[in-house]
């Protein structure tokens, strides 16, 4: 009994002691290395589906919850008034093509004429000449005189006004009467309103930006004004894990750093991921309603901090959604060391 009693006191005072110093400081020299958190949940862009004019939607090609692919119909706004519209540009287009000839026309036939005033106009200015000649020497009457004089005065007149029509046709065809009908203002205008008429008839059907998921989408005879929101398509080919962490832990978390993301739907399966970006500030700086830390009722309260993890692309991975509650381990490769001791 005697031999018994030291041994024991031995292993209770100094082995299990040191066993049990020996296991904490192992733990605290590797517990450093892992940055954890729950606070973590997936992510996806959503994208709110938002028609670029206005309607009523006379088709639905799809339902809640169906998956579509980028390029796929989702639904259609009655194109009637925007073929219509369309069909008014062309009319327009096609009448100012017209216009613009006509007034091409015009502006020849005004030279023709114009040429004729300058030689009436040389013609009253010579025989005014003569005239004035003649009642010099008393040849002719006075009366003839003035006649002649005021058929010159009225060429001249006649050749000033053919010349202000010139500029001003000139000026109708954007300067240059030379210039091809495709290439004036008002022709290039109406090409412009043409190809909005096509563009905004093309905006009625409304089709997938991205891969994903539809939700809500709208119900045949709803109206949907510009820029409302229609539907919302949650994108599949981008899927991320957002983990708050607080802040003392993020000390040496890094961009790049491996992560471990464990999702609540799928225990026990591991996918793997990277630290892509950290926020550059924290929640409460985000939120609606800063935390007003200047008060006098301040009280400390550790901060959390957003952190972006790209999952890695698994072939027989099943299907995630986004807003998962999820369980991450970030990396860090960080090792504490006591006394120059690390592990």
């Amino acid at each position: 009994m005697s031999d018994k009693q030291p041994s024991r006191r031995l292993l209770l005072l100094v082995v299990i002691p040191t066993l049990a110093l020996l296991a904490g400081l192992i733990i605290y020299l590797v517990g450093g290395r892992y940055a954890t958190t729950e606070n973590a949940y997936t992510k996806a862009d959503v994208i709110s589906v938002r028609p670029q004019v206005a309607g009523v939607v006379s088709e639905r090609r799809v339902a809640e919850n169906d998956q579509v692919n980028a390029g796929d119909l989702l639904f259609v706004v009655d194109p009637a008034p925007y073929q219509v519209a369309l069909a008014k540009a062309r009319a327009k287009l096609d009448e100012v093509r017209t216009s613009l000839a006509a007034l091409q026309a015009s502006y020849l036939e005004k030279q023709s004429e114009l040429q004729l005033a300058r030689e009436n106009q040389d013609y009253a200015t010579r025989e005014q000449a003569r005239q004035a000649d003649l009642a010099s020497r008393k040849l002719v009457a006075k009366a003839a005189y003035d006649e002649v004089s005021h058929n010159r005065r009225i060429a001249e007149q006649q050749v000033i006004t053919l010349e202000r029509d010139l500029a001003r046709i000139a000026e109708s065809l954007g300067g240059d009467v030379d210039l091809p009908l495709e290439r004036h203002p008002s022709y290039r205008a109406a090409i412009a309103e043409v190809e909005q008429a096509q563009l905004n008839l093309g905006y009625t059907r409304v089709v997938a930006a991205r891969d994903g998921i539809v939700t809500k989408p709208p119900e045949v005879g709803e109206f949907l004004p510009v820029g409302a929101a229609a539907m919302s398509l949650v994108a599949s080919d981008n899927l991320w894990v957002e983990a708050n962490f607080v802040e003392t832990d993020l000390t040496h978390v890094r961009v790049g750093q491996v992560v471990d993301v464990t999702l609540d739907i799928y225990p026990g399966r591991v996918w793997q991921g990277e630290v892509q970006s950290i926020s550059p500030a924290t929640g409460a700086e985000f939120s609606v309603i800063p935390a007003q830390n200047a008060t006098g009722n301040w009280v400390k309260i550790a901060q959390r901090v957003p952190v972006r993890i790209r999952l890695q692309a698994q072939d027989d991975a099943p299907p995630l959604q986004a807003g998962l509650s999820s369980h991450v381990a970030i990396d860090t490769h960080y090792k504490r060391s006591l006394f120059g001791i690390s592990i």
